[in-house]
Parts: structure tokens; C-alpha cells; sequence
């Protein structure tokens, strides 16, 4: 690894624990989920699925399998990382239509049943999360199922009630974008829809899953928040900044340099993929076993390169070095879940 990929590594760190810190836990979507998952926490062993369309959810896997073991709630946590690209080719940004998405994501969901039995499935994917309410699974499933996009519009909503003259700046894939559900979450809370501005970043999560300290994603970030910048009045309001697709956290610095280089100072970046693993540690059951022993599988139906696997590794390893491992030692399962079926040439 490089000097300058090293030096990158720690303020990714000291910024999911500003965010972490940003959020008020009497506010947080999270309360209503203990509710939910009061079965939940009377198991003494649990299995816990993350999914993502993609290895961004592995930053949530790493953030939950720490929590965990601090806790102690759980004699065991078995998690398993579910990858649900289904091709290497293009993902669920690039089908042509909506219900091809929800078709495909939910035979993913089907399978991930199937195979691993879970007792919850996080839904580590703005993408994958704004589609889920639209799947045939999410009509029958009794596993508790939490999706990050909830913590989002929470996360970004206790920011711009501390900041009540602040504008927030929403990055994320096409889809989450073009579905407007962050957009709608936060008018539902009362903000102004001035105050609210999305921007599109197209392939960006691939880039920096190819190498997030790489010069492509830097001059992709560069170019997105040039674009977003051109959209608000000069001089900009106060800004908040979300990142709202789970991948574009690896490449934080590059975020940093890119409102530097504007002559823009936001406030602080928001980055839900940390906070959503909070469910995790409902403090009623803190400390209720000595010690929680904990595994991880990572299981795809496309390969996983060399490239990708030392790429975010390291950045894993600080975290979780089980994910680190876990991400090194992939299940390649091509026959993991249908797709091909569902799809339009």
C-alpha cells in the first residue's frame, strides 16, 4: 500500500465517528426498530445478513461485527455479507426499468432466505433500500428487515435542525436519487424543499470500489460536487453534506479536497453507513454475556478481483479485521440467485 492510501485511511475513520456523534439518539428511526426487534434480542445466537449491490456494505458489516463485541448482547453472531450485483457487466443502476430492479433484487432476497436463515437482514444499500418496499419478499417476510435510507433522512434531519439556516447537498446513485425518497422523507419532517438538493452521481460506487483512493474516483467526486456547487446561489448557504450510497465513504478525503478546492466549507459530512449499525446495541441488553463470538462469511455471485479485495481491505481491517479476512477468503457462488430471466436485452 502506498504512503498517500495510508495517510487516507484515518480520517475516513475520525469521520464516521463525527457523524456517529452528530445524530440524537432520542430522534433516531432506530428507537422504533427496537420495538420491532424485541424477539430479536431474546436470542441467545443470531444470524444477521447484510446486502448491497456491491462491497459498500462492507464498511456496515465491519461497523456492526465492532458494535457487536463491545456490546456482548449475543452468546454468537453469525454474519453473512450478501452481494447482490448479479453482474460485473452493470448493477441495478444500469436495468432499464424500475420493476426489472425489484424483480432481480427480489429473487436476491429469496435466495438470501433460502440459503442462510437469517433472524435480520440489514439492507446495507440506499438503492437496494428505496426498492425494497416494492418487493414480493418484503410482503410476506416475518424477519425483521432495517434499510440504511431511514437512518439517512434521519441523520441528515438532526443536522438541519442544528443548523436551522443550512441547506443540504444529497449525493447518491441514480436510483436513489431519481426515487426522491430522501427528498420526500425530509418535507415530510418539515423542511423547505429549497433547502434540500440532490446529485446524481452516475458509476461512482464502481470506481471506488475498483480503488477508492484512486485517480478516477478523485476526479469523479470533483466533478459531482462541481455540478452540485453550479446548481445553489453564490455564495452557497451553510452546507451539510450527505453520502448517501454506502461505497462513497471509502473515498472521503477526496469529498474534503473537492469542497477545499471550491472554497467551500460544509459542515460536517454525514455518512449514515456507521449510525445505521446502532440497532445492534440496544444498551437494555448491553453486557449480557461475557463475551460475543462472532463470525463473518462473504458470499457473491460475481468474483470479487484481486484489485477490489486490497483495495478495501485495509481500510476494512482497521474496523473488523474478521471482514478484512472474510472479504480476502469470498464464497464465489455464480449460481447464487436468477437474474438473467427478469432482465431485458
Amino acid at each position: 500500500m502506498t504512503a498517500r492510501k495510508a495517510l487516507c485511511l484515518s480520517p475516513l475513520l475520525l469521520g464516521i465517528a463525527l457523524v456517529s456523534a452528530l445524530a440524537r439518539p432520542s430522534e433516531s428511526p432506530q428507537n422504533e426498530s427496537y420495538v420491532a426487534l424485541g424477539p430479536f434480542f431474546q436470542e441467545k445466537r443470531v444470524t444477521i445478513v447484510v446486502t448491497d449491490s456491491g462491497l459498500g456494505g462492507l464498511s456496515v458489516v465491519a461497523e456492526a461485527i465492532r458494535k457487536m463485541k463491545e456490546a456482548r448482547i449475543f452468546e454468537r453472531a453469525d454474519f453473512v455479507f450478501f452481494n447482490a450485483l448479479f453482474s460485473n457487466e452493470g448493477g441495478y443502476n444500469s436495468l432499464k426499468t424500475r420493476p426489472e430492479k425489484i424483480l432481480v433484487f427480489d429473487s436476491a432476497l429469496e435466495s438470501l432466505h433460502r440459503n442462510f436463515h437469517p433472524d435480520l437482514i440489514l439492507i446495507g444499500c440506499n438503492t437496494l433500500s428505496v426498492l425494497y418496499k416494492d418487493t414480493q419478499f418484503s410482503k410476506r417476510t416475518k424477519i425483521p428487515v432495517v434499510g440504511i435510507v431511514n437512518t439517512g433522512v434521519e441523520l441528515i434531519a438532526n443536522g438541519m435542525r442544528d443548523h436551522a439556516e443550512a441547506s443540504v447537498i444529497i449525493f447518491g446513485t441514480p436510483t436513489t436519487i431519481s426515487e426522491g425518497t430522501y427528498q420526500e422523507g425530509l418535507m415530510k419532517k418539515g423542511f423547505a424543499a429549497e433547502r434540500i438538493h440532490a446529485q446524481s452521481c452516475p458509476e461512482l460506487e464502481s470506481f471506488i470500489e475498483n480503488d477508492p483512493q484512486g485517480d478516477e474516483a478523485e476526479m469523479l467526486i470533483s466533478g459531482f460536487v462541481s455540478e452540485a456547487l453550479q446548481k445553489l446561489p453564490s455564495p452557497p448557504p451553510p452546507l451539510l453534506v450527505s453520502l448517501n450510497c454506502t461505497h462513497y465513504g471509502y473515498s472521503l478525503p477526496f469529498w474534503e479536497k473537492a469542497f477545499a478546492e471550491a472554497g467551500v466549507t460544509p459542515l460536517p459530512i454525514l455518512n449514515p453507513n456507521s449510525r445505521m449499525t446502532d440497532i445492534l446495541a440496544n444498551r437494555e441488553y448491553v453486557g449480557r454475556h461475557h463475551k460475543t463470538e462472532v463470525s463473518i462469511k462473504v458470499v457473491s455471485m460475481v468474483e470479487i478481483s484481486r484489485q477490489k479485495i486490497e483495495s478495501l481491505a485495509p481500510w476494512l481491517g482497521q474496523i473488523s479485521p474478521e471482514t478484512a479476512e472474510a472479504l480476502r477468503r469470498q464464497e464465489h457462488r455464480p449460481s447464487l440467485f436468477e437474474w438473467n430471466k427478469f432482465v431485458s436485452r
